[in-house]
């Protein structure tokens, strides 16, 4: 070969250049501040003059900017005060919607929603048995003692106290991603849920099962077992949920480590 030759054009293939709305750059630089924690949760944006100003746009490209971001759960439009949109705290209902919306055009199954409730429940099972407060380990007793009494009954207390447990197992773990992903996840199973599973025929028997799961957890946090506390939420999910899971379903859970009664 020539040394002095000139190479042949380089073997790459280029994408075309996909134009960016102003409104989208506004979004970006929100973002990445609520991200990078120059503003914080139950602060102000500045008015929607101001920001005109800041970013040189028009009103409407702000209007649609704010309205992106309320959309996606990061602002929220508070009348009064000074200033502009108020900064939210991470919330599961944004994660929440997210699942349900993929769920409902079968993005994702329930069984794979299930098994992501697995591994998310019985990780923060795991951290609660190591983490938990005394205040915490109270909370739990207390909402185990008001299922042990109202499980004869049927009544809304029993459902209640049932998340109010759960509830602060999730706190428990102090894994905020944990918490907020799992409270998200387990929203779209009940939701995904409400056309298939119906009422229990025996309700009472359906609550003895739940308050034994939940009995069974809560003495492996308090032992500070956080293998058994693991193995306990997972086997739980698993039994509550396998009869309405086709095979390869049921075998996703198995191959979790998951014990179906």
């Amino acid at each position: 070969m020539n040394p002095l030759s000139s190479p042949g054009p380089a073997a790459v293939t280029f994408s075309p250049v996909v134009p960016v709305l102003t409104y989208e750059r506004v979004v970006e630089q929100i973002e990445q501040a609520i991200v990078g924690g120059e503003v914080h949760p139950g602060q102000r944006l500045p008015s929607e003059r101001e920001l005109m100003v800041q970013f040189s746009v028009s009103r409407s490209t702000i209007r649609e900017a704010l309205r992106v971001l309320q959309a996606q759960g990061l602002i929220a439009s508070r009348p009064g005060g000074r200033g502009g949109a108020e900064i939210l705290a991470p919330s599961p209902d944004v994660l929440g919607r997210s699942f349900s919306t993929m769920a409902r055009v079968a993005s994702l199954s329930l069984s794979q929603l299930v098994q992501f409730r697995i591994v998310l429940e019985s990780s923060a099972c795991q951290l609660a048995a190591a983490l938990r407060t005394d205040e915490q380990v109270a909370t739990m007793g207390e909402a185990i003692a008001v299922m042990e009494a109202e499980v004869v009954n049927g009544s809304e207390s029993f459902n209640r106290a049932d998340l109010d447990f759960h509830a602060t197992v999730w706190a428990a773990s102090q894994n905020d991603l944990l918490q907020i992903c799992g409270q998200a996840v387990s929203g779209s199973i009940l939701k995904l849920m409400d056309d298939r599973m119906g009422r229990a025929t025996d309700k009472s028997r359906a609550m003895t099962d739940s308050l034994e799961r939940d009995q069974a957890i809560f003495a492996a946090i308090v032992a500070g077992d956080s293998t058994r506390a693991g193995n306990c939420a997972r086997n739980a999910i698993a039994t509550y949920f396998s009869e309405y899971l086709d095979e390869c379903g049921a075998h996703g859970l198995q191959a979790l480590g998951a014990v179906i009664d």
